[in-house]
């Protein structure tokens, strides 16, 4: 005689849905406990942490199903959780007194349209703009696209700024075995009207999905930029780069501790197809991103992101 199996509505009876309730619960509370030893998933996890939220309109409808209202108050303890956590970014805010607009954004090596890419950027008004994946031809033609007064270019990223930079040099975060060409991280000063500001653009290596999550390189590159932001003697600091991290992956955690998150916005920049994640960051120290937003599609894998900054 076969066994009975589980029917659908077995898994829509009260018990299951206040188990998975609470699972989600757990998880996003105490999600920096999820282990990072075994294929890095509490990386994993954390890069896609605010998308844990969708498990409440599915116990919604759980509970419209079942047309039952215990089933529906299962929805209250993940809700609580996201909302403690990501609500705050929801909030509607003006812009309010800020000192400076900057745009991040990583434009692709294989970008077809740098001038078209360039109208976009122009469109936040940006005092600064920072762009990963500069080729030698792109950096001409973003030059004279943005004809911005003042720009840096060291390796495949670059800084155009309304204000004089000095100060500019390569930041060394190359992980071990990549050899010299490799440079992904500058800093410069600005000389705001605000005062001096230092600015960093760096692109942390790419993370890779197989058997676990391949951040390793990521990893090291971050705490080698952790230790420069560490070093830095000016007060106030602005990070713009594709971080190939979010601001709540455990891998970010040598850079958070130097640099503030921005208070409101959620602005999901990658994939462009279908964004699922802020992995273009703009952090700030003695400074406050007081907003921050999308800017349209461009043509590359990531979409630009654009912040007000209060120093």
């Amino acid at each position: 005689m076969s066994p009975t199996r589980p029917t659908v509505s077995t898994w829509f009876r009260p018990r299951s849905a206040w188990l998975a309730s609470v699972l989600v619960a757990g998880v996003l509370t105490f999600h920096a406990v999820v282990p990072n030893r075994v294929g890095r998933l509490g990386s994993l996890l954390e890069t896609f942490l605010p998308w844990l939220g969708l498990a409440v309109p599915v116990l919604a409808g759980v509970a419209l199903v079942r047309r039952s209202p215990i089933v529906l108050t299962t929805v209250l303890p993940p809700l609580a959780a996201w909302l403690a956590l990501f609500g705050g970014l929801l909030l509607p805010r003006s812009d309010g007194a800020y000192d400076l607009t900057a745009v991040q954004h990583n434009v692709s090596d294989t970008n077809p349209d740098p001038a078209g890419t360039a109208r976009t950027l122009l469109g936040a008004d940006a005092d600064l703009i920072a762009l990963e994946e500069v080729t030698p031809s792109h950096a001409r033609e973003f030059t004279a696209a943005l004809d911005y007064p003042h720009h840096a270019v060291m390796g495949t990223v670059g800084l155009w700024s309304r204000y004089p930079l000095t100060g500019v040099r390569a930041v060394d975060i190359r992980p071990t075995g990549v050899g010299t060409d490799w440079n992904r991280g500058l800093r410069a000063t600005a000389a705001t009207p605000s005062g001096a500001v230092a600015v960093y653009v760096a692109h942390l290596p790419s993370v890779r999905l197989g058997p676990g999550f391949g951040t390793a390189r990521r990893d090291e590159s971050a705490a080698l930029l952790g230790r420069a932001l560490d070093a830095e003697r000016l007060p106030d600091v602005i990070l713009l780069g594709d971080l190939n991290s979010t601001v709540d992956d455990r891998g970010l955690d040598p850079v958070r501790a130097h640099l503030s998150a921005p208070r409101e916005g959620l602005a999901f920049s990658w994939p462009a197809s279908f964004p699922l994640a802020r992995i273009d960051q703009i952090l700030a120290r003695d400074a406050t991103v007081t907003r921050i937003w999308t800017l349209p599609d461009t043509g590359s894998d990531h979409v630009p992101v654009a912040a007000r900054i209060r120093l």
